[in-house]
């Protein structure tokens, strides 16, 4: 017992890791503020800070965090306009050329290196392969496209 007195800044190195491989599970930015206030808790532990002392730096550091940073963290996260440079929301505006006649209901196009199912919006009149076309939006994992010289 006396090796964990002498040692317990182990311990909350290893309830730091426990806490950091459940945040890797669920990517909810709680579990990493409780991470950082058992680093803290660490360090008090390895300065000599009493037990009681420990506990109470871990808290305070790990409510600070949850309490500032953390909704720092998710608006940047779940701000839409950030994101909006990668995965299909970077697409639209983009260039594409028509593989297989694209109709109101179906076709093919080349997409940045890729074959992306794609249709043109309602009314709008069939792109023949070889057009160059220009990507309106994303509808799930079809194209909207519309040919490059309309607006």
């Amino acid at each position: 017992m006396d090796w964990l007195g002498d040692n317990l800044w182990l311990a909350w190195m290893g309830l730091a890791l426990v806490l950091i491989a459940i945040e890797a599970m669920t990517v909810d930015f709680v579990f990493v503020m409780l991470f950082g206030g058992a680093l803290m808790g660490a360090l008090a532990a390895a300065l000599g800070a009493p037990v009681v002392l420990q506990v109470v730096v871990a808290v305070i550091v790990a409510l600070l965090l949850i309490a500032v940073v953390r909704p720092i963290i998710k608006r940047q996260f779940t701000n839409p306009a950030a994101s909006a440079d990668i995965g299909s929301g970077a697409l639209s505006g983009r260039s594409a050329r028509v593989l297989e006649t694209v109709t109101e209901t179906d076709g093919r196009v080349r997409l940045a290196g890729e074959t992306w199912s794609a249709r043109v919006p309602d009314g709008s009149p069939a792109c023949e392969p070889g057009t160059e076309v220009r990507v309106l939006s994303i509808d799930g994992a079809t194209a909207i496209v519309t040919h490059q010289n309309l607006t």
